[in-house]
């Protein structure tokens, strides 16, 4: 499917969310019986990854820059500087892929991950916050973002969403999937959070999964994952895909990327996701390089239609869109952005205390 094409499905499917449609389809009918039997089979086969106890995170991450500078103040030019040393706040939301699902260890998870590094860039201590749900689909959002806001004090400086995976496999409608994933954006941007969605993996990697699914579940995963696009960045969210991060780095290296069940990522499938979302966290909350904010040419890096940006995003993993432009004839426009992965140092691999920890967190 070309890019143009790949951008009208994704349009489409973003419009019924936004309209109340509920019928588009991610594959073609006559496929859907053969799709969920694979589905079956694989699931059989690689397990379905609903441990209930996956590692807690939660904590305090980046203590030391408290103790050390009392007042943040990053190299990076933090906008977020506070004239006292009070923790960021970092969310996680989604399923078991943000919830950390397949690895043992706390400072394995993404949100650990991404906490001790948005503490080492921002020189500024972080609270993580765990909300999510091992199996979630979309419309358990609604329930998770009501948990995050229930305190008007306590709102989150910024979100990080991972979810998709389910909505696929379990046939969830992509016009209801994307509209309830809007509304969770919404309602975090009107509190006044930056939201960053991991969008849909491509479920065609998975290792022991064959065709005909592999091809299906891709396409299904790509256009999920550019519908989400569109439908975040219309309501003031910012996109990393993750599908080709879960697509070539993972098909090359299935023992390495993909944990004990062959469904979860493994400790490093997670830092490679971790590490692309990390700078679009950065850059939300004004952290990240000032002259890296710029769109490069070189990098294929520039201003589009918003559906022709996450049509490309889907297919190439680490790639960022947000909104740039008001809306014009062809529709709103959106930056596309191919961001360096960086290994910034982190400030601790896990909660600086136990106390600070949940129960069972290692």
């Amino acid at each position: 499917m070309s890019s143009m094409s790949r951008a009208r499905v994704a349009r489409r499917i973003a419009a019924g969310a936004a309209y109340g449609g509920g019928g588009i389809g991610l594959v073609g009918a006559a496929a859907v019986g053969v799709l969920l039997a694979e589905v079956r089979m694989a699931k059989r086969v690689v397990g379905n990854g609903h441990s209930p106890h996956p590692p807690s995170a939660e904590g305090l991450y980046g203590r030391a820059y408290g103790s050390r500078y009392g007042r943040a103040s990053s190299s990076y030019g933090n906008a977020y500087d506070a004239p006292d040393d009070s923790p960021l706040r970092l969310v996680m939301l989604g399923d078991s892929t943000a919830a950390g699902q397949g690895v043992h260890r706390a400072r394995q998870t993404p949100g650990a991950l991404i906490a001790s590094g948005l503490a080492a860039v921002a020189e500024r201590p972080v609270r993580l916050r765990n909300v999510a749900l091992p199996g979630a689909q979309s419309d358990d959002l609604d329930r998770q973002v009501a948990l995050v806001l229930e305190d008007p004090a306590q709102v989150p400086d910024v979100c990080v969403i991972m979810i998709g995976a389910n909505d696929v496999t379990h046939r969830m409608p992509p016009t209801r999937s994307v509209r309830h994933l809007s509304a969770t954006v919404r309602r975090l941007r009107t509190a006044g959070a930056e939201v960053v969605v991991g969008t849909c993996p491509d479920l065609g990697t998975i290792e022991l999964v064959q065709q005909p699914l592999r091809w299906l579940a891709r396409r299904a995963s790509r256009q999920l994952a550019a519908a989400q696009t569109i439908g975040t960045v219309e309501q003031g969210g910012r996109t990393v895909s993750l599908g080709d991060l879960l697509g070539p780095e993972f098909e090359q290296n299935p023992r390495e990327l993909f944990g004990p069940d062959n469904y979860h990522p493994s400790a490093e499938g997670y830092a490679t996701a971790a590490m692309a979302l990390l700078p679009t966290v950065c850059a939300a909350l004004g952290l990240w390089p000032a002259d890296e904010e710029r769109p490069d040419v070189s990098r294929r890096e520039g201003f589009l239609p918003v559906a022709r940006a996450a049509a490309e995003a889907a297919s190439e993993a680490g790639t960022e869109v947000t909104a740039a432009m008001p809306t014009g004839p062809r529709g709103p426009w959106a930056l596309l952005k191919r961001r360096r992965r960086r290994r910034v140092p982190v400030s601790d691999p896990a909660p600086n205390t136990a106390a600070e920890a949940q129960p069972g967190a290692q």
